[in-house]
């Protein structure tokens, strides 16, 4: 029997080119400012219009500012993109959610919380962080400039297949210990490159158990294995998630569609080209040390030494651990860090903010840190204020800052000074990733929370009141 992703795949293929690509259809294409500009030049250059512009969606995200978003945009290439993005999209007749509007916030975030990205579609949009919406069961993954007019034209693209593979974590994780964990843990294992050429589905006990938000984590980060995607297959918890969303099915065809999507499984005789096992309870809370996600250790572990390094990569880590100011087998528990960034479409739901709440509640921000609580969308900051979240952050000495990439990247006035450590829940520690010199931390909500507190990275289970 065929994997789920055959399934979904060969549904959408117009046509297979000999010895070439295939013509694959695709549901629904996001658009953010960044990526779009030429694709829409190369539209009006040929004198073409959308094709299905009904299928299209976008909103200004990476350049939005996350303060003061009532006023103009102060940098001019930024303000000069979130221009063109809504110029473009008033010609060519695309629904966009606009700045200062209750439908923005980041598109990651924003398409699976509307019911945009729906359980076998096949979704892309101009950013390699596409993958996220995997978690609802679709088959997502980002596209170049080019391809995004190819879309935009005709609907369609030109992909070569992937390669299938399964990554089945079983067991249960441990107290503190969160989907960012997870994929911290399985980039570290499969290096930055170990999913190259793959599609990677998530099975397996500790996936089961994930909340959606969770998965949308976890599916986020599939990008910094090298793989194309990475997609966890609908069941019951999918299905409740996207219930009476603005754009999800209604009525007779909420039942039609969700009767289709039970079928969205791999059969249990399905055959992958590769499938790979891990035991959730071997997982503790992550940090990384380096400037790639893979370069990751326990948050009690030790930064490995050169004889653990393969000779052919001893040039690359020294590089890193130099930017970093690290040493190798250094413990990084108890070092000082300057920032902490609660944010990107990788940590900025509402999930997210309840975990960094949960351990800075009673307590207070440690004078040193500059933090940014940013969340991934309007509608985030709405659940935040009508659960509290808010009352218990302003009272640690937090302030929520307003939806947007916010520190994920350094398009917007969010950048983390160079020299400075940041312990961010975002994707990316490349070198100069969060501004120029900075050296990022990747870690979950919980490790960043712990952060906030002690001013140094701290482990999460120590503070956690559930432990």
């Amino acid at each position: 029997m065929n994997t789920l992703f055959d399934k979904i795949w060969d549904k959408h293929v117009v046509q297979i080119v000999k010895d070439g690509p295939t013509q694959l259809y695709i549901d629904r294409l996001y658009c953010h400012e960044v990526t779009s500009p030429q694709a829409f030049e190369g539209l009006r250059e040929r004198s073409l219009k959308v094709f299905r512009p009904d299928h299209v969606f976008a909103m200004p995200d990476h350049n939005v500012p996350t303060h003061d978003q009532d006023k103009q945009i102060e940098d001019p290439i930024g303000r000069k993109q979130v221009d063109t993005l809504d110029k473009n999209c008033e010609e060519f007749g695309i629904t966009e959610f606009k700045m200062n509007t209750k439908d923005n916030g980041i598109i990651h975030v924003v398409g699976p919380e509307k019911g945009l990205s729906l359980p076998g579609m096949t979704i892309v949009c101009g950013d390699s962080h596409t993958s996220t919406h995997g978690a609802v069961g679709a088959i997502a993954f980002g596209i170049g400039t080019s391809e995004v007019e190819m879309v935009l034209a005709s609907q369609c693209i030109l992909q070569q297949k992937p390669m299938s593979m399964r990554i089945n974590i079983n067991g249960h994780l441990k107290s503190g210990v969160t989907a960012k964990d997870v994929a911290l843990y399985l980039m570290s294992k499969l290096t930055t490159s170990g999913a190259t050429g793959y599609f990677v589905e998530y099975s397996g006990d500790v996936v089961k158990d994930m909340s959606m938000d969770g998965r949308l984590t976890l599916c986020n980060l599939s990008i910094e294995m090298g793989a194309r995607g990475g997609f966890v297959a609908p069941d019951e918890k999918t299905f409740e998630f996207l219930k009476d969303r603005e754009y999800a099915p209604k009525g007779e065809d909420w039942n039609r569609a969700v009767a289709y999507w039970k079928t969205l499984q791999s059969g249990s005789d399905a055959v992958f080209d590769k499938e790979l096992n891990f035991n959730g309870e071997n997982i503790e809370p992550r940090i990384t040390y380096g400037t790639n996600p893979g370069m990751g250790i326990d948050i009690n572990g030790f930064i490995p030494t050169l004889n653990m390094i393969s000779e052919n990569e001893q040039t690359s880590f020294k590089k890193a651990l130099n930017y970093m100011g690290f040493q190798p087998g250094e413990k990084l528990l108890g070092h000082p860090v300057d920032y902490v960034f609660l944010g990107a479409c990788t940590n900025g739901r509402i999930e997210d903010f309840r975990a960094f709440s949960s351990i800075v509640k009673g307590k207070h921000k440690d004078p040193g840190i500059t933090a940014w609580l940013v969340p991934g969308s309007w509608l985030v900051d709405e659940q935040i204020r009508k659960e509290g979240l808010d009352k218990i952050l302003e009272t640690a000495g937090f302030k929520i800052r307003q939806p947007g990439c916010s520190a994920c990247l350094a398009m917007n006035d969010d950048k983390i000074p160079s020299g400075k450590y940041a312990v961010s829940t975002s994707n990316r520690n490349f070198e100069g990733r969060q501004g120029p010199g900075s050296r990022t931390i990747l870690a979950s909500p919980y490790v960043a929370a712990a952060a906030a507190i002690t001013g140094k990275i701290t482990d999460p289970r120590t503070l956690l009141t559930d432990k």
